[in-house]
């Protein structure tokens, strides 16, 4: 058990500090200046005025759902801060399916990596959405467990912009892989390593709540036989 809380508290800091580096990263594009960052590598596409609307709402939203999603998943937190939960939840689901999902569609039809990245950004803004609203779907019904489980993944995809990061700036070198290929793949290698982290946590957690299950029912059965007894 706490093992698990120092692994748990562990990759929940890890986001949380990478939240606040990608926090840096964005301030940086605070002077819409199109010649920073990552707008260097897309000057063939910085003049259609959509695409740019897009980037920039995409660019400012993402870290706001990034440290909504980080709340959601502490027990402790949800137990003392059922309202701000809600809140924050809705927050992060409005966030993703009403802005983010459009946006990342546009984003994705001129994205990099070529015809691999843009298939990759088109299946990982789906996965997204469906993860997304499916968790919505589930709480509505009073299906925790499932709501739960359709969040793990949801916010799985969306720290994939960590992951690719992170990819990226340890691995790629200029001189031994082509950019747009790395690029294109990386959209892909993040997406499956994500979702495979959370298919374990989630197969986890499915695991522990039978052996409490079994365990209850041991012990009603063992009180039940104590009771005949008596």
């Amino acid at each position: 058990m706490l093992k698990n809380k120092i692994i748990n508290a562990g990759l929940l800091s890890a986001v949380f500090i990478f939240s606040i580096l990608m926090l840096n990263t964005v301030s940086q594009y605070s002077t819409f200046e199109t010649n920073v960052g990552f707008l260097r590598f897309k000057q063939n596409v910085i003049g259609n005025q959509y695409w740019l609307l897009f980037f920039y709402i995409h660019i400012f939203s993402i870290v706001l759902c990034l440290l909504a999603g980080l709340t959601q998943f502490s027990n402790q937190f949800l137990q003392e801060n059922r309202k701000l939960h809600r809140i924050l939840g809705k927050i992060y689901v409005y966030n993703i399916l009403i802005i983010n999902f459009p946006a990342c569609f546009i984003l994705a039809l001129f994205s990099n990596g070529g015809i691999i990245g843009i298939i990759g950004f088109f299946v990982q803004n789906i996965l997204w959405g469906y993860f997304t609203l499916f968790a919505v779907v589930s709480i509505r019904k009073g299906n925790v467990t499932t709501h739960k489980n359709y969040m793990i993944f949801s916010y799985a995809i969306t720290i994939t912009a960590i992951t690719f990061r992170s990819i990226k700036n340890i691995f790629f070198d200029e001189n031994i892989f082509s950019y747009q290929l790395f690029y294109g793949l990386n959209v892909w290698i993040s997406l499956i390593l994500n979702l495979s982290i959370a298919y374990i946590i989630v197969k986890k957690n499915s695991q522990k709540l039978s052996l409490e299950s079994n365990r209850v029912d041991k012990n009603n059965e063992s009180n039940r036989k104590t009771d005949n007894k008596a």
